[in-house]
């Protein structure tokens, strides 16, 4: 990576959070002439959150889908800083990191979102979440050893418990954990663990409202039920989790589940900065933010993907969904803006085109909706395009053959050969 020194001639630009957002508009930066561009993040590196379930259930390796920012950043006129935000002083224009401050002219908040867990402080405790590469690898150990103890139990209804797996959440990444989880059970658990043989167990996916994927179409709802109950999975709809406490999940109609392992996926909410005022912040916690991504109250401070909440949009006037085509248009949006105020040119307002929906269930189903729901994809058509979209999205060569390796294997093999406990820490023995 070119290290760039700061000078009078160039505006500074600061990216807080190096996802889709924010790596866009460093990526779209870095040729520029007109500012030094420096990307902050708590991590060294970049990583795919699309496929984060299948490095928790041991389908891909968690360097199959990230890439070091320094080496992504190699030759390239672009600072990254590797720390975490403590809080941004808006008038003095600093940002105060757990490692120094940075000065800025133009502030990007790309940090995203993390799990929300509605206040239910027993879920937040007890569930696992998926929303890091560390939440990835807790949930993939996790899973594993709860295997490993369900294999020696002689207690059968002990061993029904451990077996038994809840998914709250019907989005995307419920539908898609709860599919691979049940392709383990069917295919994987009874070769690793033929004393699982005959074991019982089950794999729920619960969700509040009536569908699943419920922004899709109508089409998607009903097939993606379909396949995962073709799976096994129990589907439990209009399902409110409200406590996980004990191996017991309850529900707020009183109803209860025993089950050693709940997995939250129910809903996100935008990570927040001390300095950033109440009055900035909208539904979510998301800034508010106007139609070029200016953050409502705040000078030269720009809001991007998860974290910001634009309803100036007619077409969404509750705000933008959080996915990552939003996230990746209005970090090109933003970075292009920058180069036409630096060259004295109008900027554009942020215009979202929806290219569509898509999930995966299991090693086979999946579901696609183009073009606001207008062209509905199903089978191998589907399938076909999911994995295109996602290898393609992958920001990086060495990743792209990695995962296609592993899809090849996974899919022909209906096995994979990552199930490994990794503990990190000298004194873990966890």
């Amino acid at each position: 990576m070119t290290s760039v020194t700061p000078n009078g001639d160039k505006k500074k630009i600061v990216i807080v959070g190096g996802g889709f957002a924010g790596l866009n508009v460093a990526e779209q930066l870095y040729k520029n002439k007109h500012y030094d561009v420096t990307l902050v993040d708590k991590n060294n590196y970049n990583y795919f959150t699309p496929l984060l379930y299948q490095v928790a259930t041991s389908f891909l390796e968690p360097s199959s889908i990230s890439y070091p920012f320094r080496k992504l950043f190699r030759d390239k006129r672009l600072n990254f800083r590797m720390a975490a935000v403590v809080k941004v002083d808006p008038a003095a224009k600093i940002l105060y990191l757990t490692d120094g401050e940075l000065s800025y002219d133009y502030l990007v908040f790309a940090a995203g979102a993390s799990t929300n867990f509605y206040g239910i402080e027993s879920v937040k405790q007890n569930a696992i979440s998926l929303k890091e590469i560390d939440d990835a690898l807790y949930m993939r150990n996790s899973l594993i050893k709860t295997m490993e103890k369900a294999a020696i139990t002689t207690d059968s209804v002990e061993r029904q418990k451990l077996l038994t797996i809840v998914v709250a959440g019907g989005g995307p990444t419920g539908v898609e954990v709860a599919g691979m989880l049940a392709e383990m059970k069917n295919y994987i658990l009874k070769k690793d663990y033929p004393e699982l043989t005959n074991a019982r167990g089950k794999i729920y996916i619960v969700d509040g409202g009536p569908y699943l994927l419920a922004p899709m179409s109508d089409k998607t709802h009903s097939e993606t039920r379909q396949a995962l109950i073709d799976l096994g999975v129990e589907v439990k709809l209009n399902a409110h989790v409200s406590d996980f406490s004990n191996g017991v999940v309850t529900f707020a109609n009183g109803e209860t589940l025993e089950a050693k392992t709940l997995i939250w996926a129910a809903g996100i909410i935008a990570n927040t900065f001390e300095g950033i005022p109440a009055a900035s912040l909208g539904i979510g916690r998301r800034m508010i933010t106007d139609e070029y991504n200016r953050v409502k109250d705040l000078e030269d401070i720009y809001a991007i993907g998860d974290i910001s909440i634009q309803m100036t949009d007619p077409v969404y006037p509750k705000g933008h969904p959080q996915l990552a085509q939003v996230a990746i248009q209005m970090g090109r949006n933003t970075a292009k803006n920058f180069i036409a105020i630096a060259k004295g040119k109008n900027i554009k307002p942020f215009k979202y085109f929806d290219r569509g929906d898509m999930a995966i269930v299991g090693r086979h189903n999946a579901v696609v909706d183009l073009f606001k729901h207008k062209v509905h994809l199903s089978g191998f058509a589907a399938l076909f395009v999911w994995l295109f979209i996602h290898l393609i999205s992958l920001v990086n060569y060495n990743n792209k053959i990695k995962t296609l390796y592993n899809w090849a294997v996974a899919f022909l093999t209906r096995d994979q050969a990552l199930r490994m406990i990794f503990r990190g820490g000298k004194n873990n023995t966890d």
